[in-house]
């Protein structure tokens, strides 16, 4: 007979143990720095909003507008840089207080759909899958996008349980967050799966019944719409470029640029779904064997046939395979645009799994799961804090530069091409030059001027060193690049 006593000590826990999860993250993401390209390049979007005060258009460059995205994320970020001070830490935070948000509302679902030990698992699935782990301590506006979605979905799901309030109004703010975080790709993502959700026992269709849509609806204009029409007269171009552009031109006319801030990711059509298996890591691989067990035993298949026929059940797989079915016709595609439907594979696989914890092999490899991928980028992340210089990162190079005597960012130069991270760490700082402009700035030096310091990639160091004599010495060697000094002779 089972112990009454031991559940509830379990789910306790259960909790330290999500705490455990989420402190390792807390501390990784402070001592490992960015590296290029995505952190750095919103970090420093977030920076120099909070340096100049704007908090209307996001920039790219002091001198070019960032239109491939909405604010909100930067707004955390900024904020968080002004509170705390400019460093990794304070821009990663608002990532992991999102996905703080994002486990509350999975377990709230849960718990709704379940009970308390549903609700504690769906937590640790959601808090230990590789993407989620990652992403709550990282400069990236998706999580933000994912607590709009999920909150607009779980909202949905508990007032068509005839909890109208607040979760009615809760929808429509978490679809201005969406609208705040990514665009209209936000209705989309909550559109799609509440259209897949709708042909069922009716409790969707009396949900969205019973939502409060034209106070609702005034609320997300009053919320989304400002901004929008602000960011267009500051900077005119804005809305054709993201409405426009990024929603529409991008896939129907084949001689639009595209993304004018970054590289394009063509992926053959249907990779998503391999993205999915990595962005859920261990545990889209752990639900995969467990519907085959299912598949392979009578009672296991008639169990999928009444859980298929349950209106939860079917929220969950529409909610959870969205995002893979929206983008499986999509090459130009990132794994972190999983991230919203996770919090309901999460919910998903726990249903799944939640009968077979009370075996203790299948318990034991459960947490072993839990802690695989916590654990293993956890140590890799303390590897590349004590070895930074293997790091795709300027972080290492410019402390390195900072050190050395005489060393300041501003006589720092990047030779063609210079990271994100560079421009970050640097404080926007130091400067791109030409190998031309280059060697006339070497060749002007003044006698017994401070010491230039030039980084470059190891394919032109050879170049340089030819072309400058013995001037220049090594100070560092990075992944990426070696940082190199060059001191003006000294007048006699």
């Amino acid at each position: 007979m089972p112990d009454p006593t031991r559940r509830p000590t379990a789910g306790f826990g259960l909790f330290w143990l999500l705490c455990a999860i989420l402190g390792l993250r807390l501390l990784s993401m402070a001592v490992l720095p960015m590296s290029d390209t995505t952190e750095p390049r919103y970090a420093e979007t977030a920076r120099l909003m909070a340096e100049r005060g704007d908090w209307i258009t996001p920039w790219f460059t002091p001198e070019l507008p960032f239109w491939g995205k909405p604010p909100l994320a930067f707004w955390t970020q900024a904020a968080s840089l002004k509170l705390f001070g400019v460093h990794d830490f304070a821009a990663r935070l608002p990532s992991w207080l999102a996905m703080i948000g994002i486990l509350w509302l999975t377990q709230k679902l849960a718990r709704q759909q379940g009970n308390e030990r549903l609700a504690s698992w769906s937590g640790l699935v959601l808090a230990s899958m590789a993407l989620a782990f990652i992403s709550a301590g990282a400069v990236l506006t998706d999580p933000f996008l994912a607590l709009g979605t999920t909150l607009s979905l779980v909202s949905l799901a508990l007032a068509s349980r005839g909890r109208r309030v607040p979760w009615g109004w809760l929808f429509f703010a978490g679809l201005a967050i969406g609208l705040l975080a990514k665009g209209p790709l936000a209705l989309v993502l909550v559109g799609l799966p509440v259209a897949l959700w709708l042909p069922g026992d009716g409790r969707a269709r009396h949900a969205l019944r019973a939502l409060p849509w034209r106070s609702g609806s005034l609320l997300v204009a009053a919320l989304a719409l400002p901004w929008y029409v602000a960011a267009e007269l500051k900077t005119p171009g804005f809305l054709d470029y993201f409405l426009l552009g990024e929603h529409f031109r991008r896939f129907v006319d084949p001689g639009w640029a595209g993304d004018l801030y970054g590289n394009a990711h063509r992926e053959t059509h249907g990779t998503i779904w391999l993205f999915l298996l990595w962005a859920s890591f261990p545990w889209g691989i752990a639900g995969l064997a467990l519907l085959v067990h299912r598949l392979c035993s009578r009672a296991g298949r008639a169990t999928l046939r009444k859980a298929l026929a349950d209106d939860d059940v079917r929220l969950l797989l529409a909610a959870g395979f969205a995002p893979a079915v929206f983008f499986s016709f999509a090459g130009n595609i990132l794994w972190t645009y999983l991230l919203p439907g996770l919090p309901f594979l999460a919910i998903l696989i726990t249903r799944g799994l939640l009968p077979l914890l009370d075996a203790t092999p299948v318990r034991r490899t459960a947490l072993a799961l839990v802690l695989a991928v916590p654990l293993m980028l956890s140590v890799a992340g303390a590897h590349l804090a004590l070895h930074p210089h293997k790091l795709k990162s300027a972080a290492p190079l410019i402390a390195a530069l900072e050190a050395l005597p005489g060393g300041s960012v501003e006589r720092l130069y990047y030779l063609e091409d210079m990271p994100f991270s560079a421009r970050y760490y640097s404080r926007d700082a130091a400067r791109r030059i030409g190998r031309t402009e280059l060697l006339a700035a070497l060749a002007q030096a003044a006698d017994g001027s401070p010491p230039l310091f030039i980084a470059v990639r190891r394919r032109d160091l050879d170049w340089l060193e030819q072309a400058a004599g013995t001037q220049l010495a090594v100070r560092y060697r990075g992944a990426q690049h070696i940082l190199l000094q060059h001191n003006p002779p000294t007048p006699r």
